[in-house]
């Protein structure tokens, strides 16, 4: 019943709520991106949903669009602005998502939309993690987030799609407001964002 019908109806209302009352800081967050880092203030990209269906991902803008003298983007780590690194350490870039769990394409709760080039690299277990909506937030981001392996994320995630609650989803929840606010786990080493997924190593464990 939580699962099926419960879920959705709280990720609507809280998002609505959420909106609302964090309209007046999303607004301020808009204009000091306009201004410190440039237009388009909205980042989009294409991800896999519920059912691997694709939609639009809303992130704020955190990178510039600096390129070299061939016309290729710079490294993102010399594109992450100050301004930018402050949003992601306190995941105020991810507050236009907000508008993805109103509508549906993403849940509060769930595994963490990635790329859409990683569809074809997932081993059969893996790909159970797009049984369900992709989160704001997951298991595996309270477990380490961007500071683990692909496996333990991958583990976390299916662990998730299995044991959906009510109760769960309220841990992962408050779990998570203690992560942005230590700011555990943004990054992977000295990585500005986790490495890229290349596929299941062979001799890996089916996990």
């Amino acid at each position: 019943m939580y699962k099926k019908y419960i879920k959705r109806i709280i990720d609507i209302i809280l998002s609505l709520l959420a909106l609302i009352i964090l309209s007046p800081l999303i607004i301020i967050i808009g204009i000091s991106v306009r201004i410190k880092i440039g237009k388009p203030i909205i980042f989009k990209q294409k991800r896999p949903g519920k059912n691997e269906k694709i939609f639009i991902l809303y992130k704020f803008r955190t990178m510039t669009e600096e390129k070299d003298e061939y016309g290729n983007l710079l490294p993102d780590e010399k594109r992450l602005t100050k301004f930018g690194k402050f949003l992601r350490s306190t995941s105020l870039d991810e507050l236009p998502e907000l508008f993805n769990i109103l509508k549906g394409d993403m849940s509060i709760v769930g595994p963490r939309p990635l790329l859409v080039e990683y569809l074809p690299l997932y081993n059969e277990k893996q790909k159970h993690r797009h049984d369900v909506r992709p989160g704001l937030t997951g298991l595996a981001q309270i477990n380490g987030r961007n500071s683990i392996t692909w496996n333990k994320k991958f583990k976390e995630d299916i662990e998730y799609v299995n044991n959906i609650t009510f109760m769960l989803d309220a841990k992962i929840v408050f779990k998570t407001v203690a992560k942005v606010i230590k700011k555990e786990g943004i990054n992977q080493d000295e990585n500005t964002t986790m490495k890229k997924f290349t596929g299941n190593e062979k001799g890996e464990k089916n996990e």
